[in-house]
């Protein structure tokens, strides 16, 4: 399996663009896939680095409805009209931070190739997309920032529109996910009702970011996520929506466990 970071806040080479978003490219034995787009066209710069030809790519999946994951989905479609692009019908909703809107463009929705869903799917024996994550263990205090507008009035975010990519290998499962607003570890609850196994990989942001200073019990909500993820038999990648300063929290509990992305890695698919 091949696995490029297209888009990320970071970068370590200036070759590559960066932006506040996210988008991963991975390539399986039957598919190529988009999971988000970032927040604008730039991801095809960094794929044209890679040798990377878009137009190939046969499955986009959006992982919510913010416009720094689905911002350069119209632009994609001009140039790849016949992928398929899943999201839930949900993610079409109207979504702020305070009074800024951070939703997606709606026309997305009207495209012919969106998939709209209401809750799980199953794509084929490889691709599996999950949602319905009601679980509020170390829910992150960020997120109470974020809204829904519905018949005009404002209501606390639910994140209904998330959803959730695993993608099955012969070495194991792949668990992709966007920010993970409703929690990793949440996440991962959900998961293990799915599948037998758990996911030998885990590519998520954390959305643990946090303007300013962390309060102590913030700063044990995130060192207490990292034990628990800890235990597990997987590796994580994060970024994004994850912060500096809540990776280097997790980072020492858990070691090699944990790695950095940044734009244009590529990450490998060492699982054995």
């Amino acid at each position: 399996m091949k696995i490029i970071v297209l888009m990320e806040d970071t970068w370590k080479d200036p070759a590559y663009r960066y932006e506040h978003g996210l988008s991963i490219y991975i390539e399986t034995k039957r598919h190529r896939l988009l999971v988000d787009t970032g927040k604008t066209d730039a991801f095809f710069c960094n794929a044209k680095k890679h040798g990377i030809d878009l137009s190939k790519v046969d499955t986009v999946v959006l992982s919510h409805g913010h416009y720094d994951h689905g911002g350069g989905i119209m632009a994609f479609h001009k140039q790849n009209p016949k992928a398929g692009i899943y999201l839930q019908r949900s993610a079409c909703g109207s979504y702020y931070h305070g009074e800024r809107y951070i939703g997606i463009d709606k026309g997305i929705a009207r495209l012919p190739q969106a998939r709209l869903l209401e809750g799980d799917m199953q794509i084929d024996e490889e691709l599996f997309l999950f949602s319905g994550i009601t679980g509020r263990k170390y829910f992150a205090q960020s997120n109470l920032a974020l809204s829904q507008r519905v018949e005009g009035k404002d209501m606390p975010d639910t994140f209904a529109h998330e959803q959730c990519l695993a993608i099955r290998q012969e070495e194991g499962i792949l668990l992709v996910s966007g920010c993970a607003h409703n929690g990793i570890l949440n996440i991962l609850e959900r998961y293990r009702e799915l599948f037998p196994d758990g996911p030998a990989m885990v590519i998520s942001g954390f959305h643990m970011m946090k303007k300013g200073e962390y309060s102590p019990e913030e700063q044990e909500v995130i060192c207490a996520t990292a034990r628990e993820l800890s235990k597990m038999d997987a590796k994580f990648y994060t970024g994004h929506c994850t912060g500096e300063e809540a990776f280097a929290l997790m980072k020492p509990i858990m070691g090699e466990k944990l790695q950095r992305m940044y734009s244009g890695m590529q990450i490998m698919w060492d699982v054995r």
